[in-house]
């Protein structure tokens, strides 16, 4: 199976402690942490994905322009990152690796100009500062970058 991310959700994977919009969605998100964490594959897509899917009644920001521009920001910043495209399609294995690369170039700035007026920026912010403590996707780094 694959977990179904649209590209902002790969900035937000990193930082989730258990924080969100409802207890359906955090409970729905924590399912997913336990698909990536188990290594489960990432397919990139357009639009709400996995992590949306307890928003989709209504009218969700899902669905926004600005959310779409989120996507579009992270995923160009995640190729830059990974020198491989990110785009509706792209199959990516988050394992510790990645993960941890991922994670040192949001803790220093790199990858978080898709975080720009999103209101979790600030936990997020925190949670980084911090050396990701409480993650719920794959391990937090240890003091120092070893594991």
């Amino acid at each position: 199976m694959t977990v179904r991310l649209r590209a902002h959700h790969l900035l937000c994977m990193l930082t989730f402690v258990g924080k969100g919009y409802s207890p359906a969605f955090v409970e729905n998100y924590r399912q997913v942490a336990r698909r990536l964490s188990a290594g489960e594959t990432i397919e990139v897509v357009e639009g709400p994905d996995d992590i949306c899917a307890p928003l989709l009644d209504g009218d969700p920001h899902c669905r926004e322009e600005s959310v779409a521009a989120r996507d579009r920001q992270a995923a160009v910043a995640v190729a830059a990152l990974t020198g491989t495209a990110v785009e509706a399609g792209t199959l990516i294995v988050p394992d510790e690796a990645l993960l941890e690369r991922l994670r040192a170039a949001f803790g220093s700035g790199e990858l978080r100009a898709a975080c720009g007026g999103c209101e979790w920026s600030e936990l997020c912010s925190r949670v980084a500062a911090h050396g990701f403590p409480g993650i719920l996707v794959g391990k937090a780094p240890l003091a120092g970058g070893s594991r």
